[in-house]
């Protein structure tokens, strides 16, 4: 298979899921004081309206996964993101808190279907020899949609939290780029035994198929059933699977969600933090890319390892950093391998299972990364040096889930990118 005008225009229309998942996660961090004020709410309640997105795509990426598997990759896509742009706006028009509150879960429960099938959905549209240089670009979504809510929310917060809700309710309209540009994946068509519609899928990128084609067909009876992970060969890969996705998540996270109460130790203050979080997101941007570039050479193994080490000494140096300098170095190092390295691992991911589970597969996978950054803040808060200047209660002061930093308690399901 050649690489097309048709890969061309289903990339950035897939890219876009992780820009609108990393911005949705962000979408009222930055307005958070105001609508504190609208709802008459603690900083306790504001930290379950900021989490609850994180929340519902837990359970909506275990449900989207055997979905897609199902009825497809495209109509899991088109439903989903429909979803959330109806429920998101009504969450800009939500009464009280407890309607907040559940139209924000609702609103996480409903972009997971198209986060969680994004990379499988892709692999599957691209030539097998480009799957790992093009596929991690996807990962590079994430920073940009952390970029762009700094600046937006930033742009619109005088304007209040509402219309920062709609303008991420309006997300939703990219529905229609997805519908026009991404074809149904052909190695779902052929496994629901409707070769015709493979074929015409593989034509449109750039296939030659012989009309009355007839594809092979693998155990199509077990298509989207999660009880097929944990059976024969699948069981040991469905398992450290799981275990590499929950540790390398909780790792990452346990360090990442306390780090705006250190920022906030050093005496950072609310525009230096908006800065350090638009360095460590542009930081993001080279990991990813020169993972992309290695892993087309090296392939996967080869590069993920190295860049999961380099992150952990990362880690450690940040643990140790006596100066501002040493930690910016740090973070921004972190950033650069981890994120690299999420990049090759969520192609990895989409390699694990057959056709007719690897949405299901990786469901399970996106589930065990949200668990872990659940569980990732539980594991105790550092200690203020002597001499550090402390402001754990402003309320004003509120990070980013996902991958920004900026100034507030870490709040239970941030997910990783």
């Amino acid at each position: 298979m050649p690489f097309g005008r048709a890969h061309v225009l289903a990339a950035p229309a897939l890219f876009m899921a992780f820009v609108i998942e990393s911005w949705e996660q962000l979408a009222l961090v930055y307005v958070s004081g105001d609508l504190g004020d609208a709802f008459s709410i603690d900083t306790g309640r504001i930290g379950w309206v900021l989490s609850a997105v994180a929340l519902g795509m837990i359970p909506g990426a275990l449900v989207w996964g055997p979905v897609s598997d199902r009825i497809g990759r495209c109509a899991v896509c088109l439903w989903s993101l429909s979803a959330h742009g109806v429920i998101a706006l009504a969450s800009a028009l939500s009464p009280n808190f407890t309607v907040l509150l559940v139209t924000r879960v609702l609103s996480g429960l409903a972009p997971a279907g198209i986060c969680t099938v994004t990379f499988p959905y892709f692999l599957e549209l691209l030539p097998s020899r480009m799957r790992g240089r093009a596929a991690v670009y996807l990962s590079i979504g994430w920073p940009i949609g952390v970029l762009a809510a700094v600046g937006v929310t930033q742009l619109l917060a005088g304007l209040g939290w509402h219309v920062v809700a709609i303008a991420s309710a309006l997300a939703g309209l990219w529905v229609f780029a997805i519908r026009a540009w991404v074809p149904e994946s052909p190695y779902w068509l052929a496994a629901q035994n409707r070769h015709d519609d493979a074929a015409a899928v593989l034509r449109r990128l750039g296939v030659d198929v012989p009309d009355g084609t007839r594809f092979a067909v693998v155990a199509p009876e077990r298509t989207g059933r999660p009880v097929e992970l944990l059976r024969g060969r699948l069981l040991r890969i469905t398992v450290l699977m799981l275990v590499v996705n929950f540790t390398f998540n909780w790792g990452y996270w346990g360090l990442q969600t306390w780090l705006p109460t250190l920022l906030q130790d050093k005496g950072l203050s609310m525009s230096a933090s908006l800065g350090f979080v638009a360095l460590s997101a542009l930081f993001m941007i080279p990991g990813y890319v020169s993972a992309s570039l290695l892993t087309g050479r090296f392939g996967r193994k080869k590069v993920f390892l190295p860049y999961v080490a380099l992150a952990a000494i990362s880690g450690i140096f940040f643990a140790y950093s006596s100066s501002m300098t040493e930690l910016y170095v740090a973070n921004f190092a972190l950033a650069f391998f981890s994120l690299g390295a999420w990049g090759v691992w969520n192609t990895w991911n989409g390699e694990f299972f057959p056709t007719a589970l690897r949405g299901t597969g990786y469901s399970w996978a996106t589930a065990a990364q949200l668990v872990a950054t659940s569980l990732a803040p539980l594991g105790g808060r550092p200690s203020p040096g002597s001499g550090d200047r402390v402001l754990h209660d402003d309320p004003v002061h509120h990070g980013l889930p996902g991958g920004g930093t900026a100034l507030r308690r870490p709040a239970a399901g941030d997910r990783g990118p």
